[in-house]
């Protein structure tokens, strides 16, 4: 199914305009992951989806036919909360067929399926136990399969793996993407996690405060961020922004200068805009290179992660994180220079921070 939102807008009694103009289309298969921090309406647009949120204007389409007064099952939508929602009571076999058995579907196609779902979920050796009894990964598996078995053709999930420990995230990760790959469905995640979101979309829908901000696969969000927002949005550790100024060719920060005529001449001839200038932890080098800027800076802490180091550093008034390989971990306290390569470096306007 393919679903299309044209200038949706949601806006409660209260007068709080949650969602502001939203429009997206989404293909048929595709898997999309709305992401944004806390309160920026990516749940209430998912909400309006399912059906369980009234859209208060706009239009909301399932296969090209108008879906607003449709109730959640007249949409043929399955969703997955972040709460697992599982009947305590219920043994795994009848939770994942509950919605088989309301719609009065025989019992040999429900045990059937139960098992084929079960199977796919690793589920089969659990059919018989109670939630209470499984681990929280099991129980996220048992919610996915519930909304499995129904074959419908969008998937809803909201934060579906936030309850769930680092190495169990991880896990369900490569199992959401597995079964996306095996049933074909257009899925809609939400989610504020940005790992998530880069691993398993095919496009990320990047909110706030009810707006989209950007809309792209992981690929133009990571390398072509639109603003400074989805720039430091997008990235772990987050993309370092410094301010100044464009004096005499070059952005003026503290005692440090960057010169833009090597790397956009076009900026270097805007005396005195104000600019916000970034760079990502990962693109910078210890070595001398040509096409790069040189930045001299102190080092003020490290973190040895294994395989990279993030080190922490102050250059005048700024202060900015690298990260580096672990066998270049520097001193603390100590000198360093650093070079940004030109192809890295990213400028946004100063006042609207929209990219420049």
């Amino acid at each position: 199914m393919y679903i299309t939102l044209k200038n949706i807008n949601k806006i409660y009694p209260n007068g709080f305009h949650a969602v502001h103009h939203f429009n997206l289309e989404i293909e048929k298969g595709e898997f999309v992951v709305f992401v944004g921090p806390s309160g920026c309406g990516k749940s209430t647009t998912l909400r309006m989806i399912a059906g369980l949120e009234s859209i208060s204007s706009g239009e909301f389409l399932i296969n090209g036919e108008r879906a607003n007064e449709k109730s959640p099952r007249e949409r043929e939508v399955a969703m997955v909360f972040q709460s697992y929602a599982l009947y305590p009571q219920m043994t795994v076999f009848d939770n994942i067929a509950f919605g088989l058995t309301l719609q009065g579907v025989d019992e040999d196609i429900i045990e059937e399926r139960v098992k084929k779902t079960a199977q796919i979920l690793g589920l089969t050796d659990y059919l018989d136990r109670l939630p209470r009894a499984l681990s929280g990964g099991q129980r996220q598996r048992v919610a996915i399969g519930r909304a499995l078995i129904r074959k419908v053709g969008i998937f809803l999930m909201d934060e579906p793996l936030s309850n769930l420990d680092a190495k169990q995230r991880v896990t369900m990760r490569g199992e959401i993407a597995q079964i996306h790959r095996e049933t074909g469905a257009t899925t809609i995640y939400v989610t504020h996690d940005q790992t998530e979101a880069m691993t398993l979309a095919d496009r990320i829908v990047v909110m706030k405060d009810g707006y989209i901000q950007q809309v792209g696969t992981p690929y133009e969000l990571y390398f072509r961020p639109s603003n400074v927002f989805v720039a430091g949005f997008i990235g772990e550790p987050p993309m370092n922004f410094v301010r100044g100024t464009i004096q005499n060719s070059g952005i003026l920060f503290g005692d440090q200068r960057v010169d833009l005529t090597g790397v956009r001449p076009d900026l270097a001839a805007q005396e005195g805009r104000s600019v916000v200038f970034g760079f990502r932890p990962e693109a910078v080098t210890l070595a001398e290179q040509k096409d790069a800027s040189r930045i001299d800076c102190r080092v003020e802490l490290t973190e040895m992660l294994g395989d990279n180091t993030n080190v922490y550093i102050t250059s005048g008034e700024q202060q900015s994180i690298l990260k580096v390989d672990s066998h270049d971990t520097p001193e603390t306290d100590a000198p360093l220079t650093f070079f940004i390569p030109w192809e890295s470096m990213y400028f946004f306007d100063g006042e609207t921070e929209e990219v420049l």
